[in-house]
């Protein structure tokens, strides 16, 4: 299984917007789900995703990184959008 710093640096490098591991988003892996828990975050908001163990093994192991990358930037978009009270 990777490792935190495998996961923190292949996000970085898969999605470089995302901003750095530590900074501007956490990974943590979850035992209880048995996932990588991605939380963006900027001042006080905070977003969430989970990356699949396989998924993350995968795309470090040099094959698909699409769903690693998807979900960083479906977090990020989300993030950056707008929210309906302003």
């Amino acid at each position: 299984m990777a490792t935190k710093e495998e996961v923190c640096k292949k996000i970085e490098s898969v999605f470089p917007k995302a901003g750095t591991c530590g900074v501007d988003f956490d990974v943590e892996y979850d035992d209880e789900i048995r996932a990588w828990s991605v939380d963006l975050h900027h001042g006080d908001h905070h977003l969430k995703t989970f990356i699949e163990t396989d998924e993350a093994d995968s795309c470090l192991e040099g094959k698909s990184c699409i769903p690693l990358g998807m979900q960083v930037a479906q977090l990020k978009h989300n993030f950056d959008m707008p929210s309906c009270a302003e």
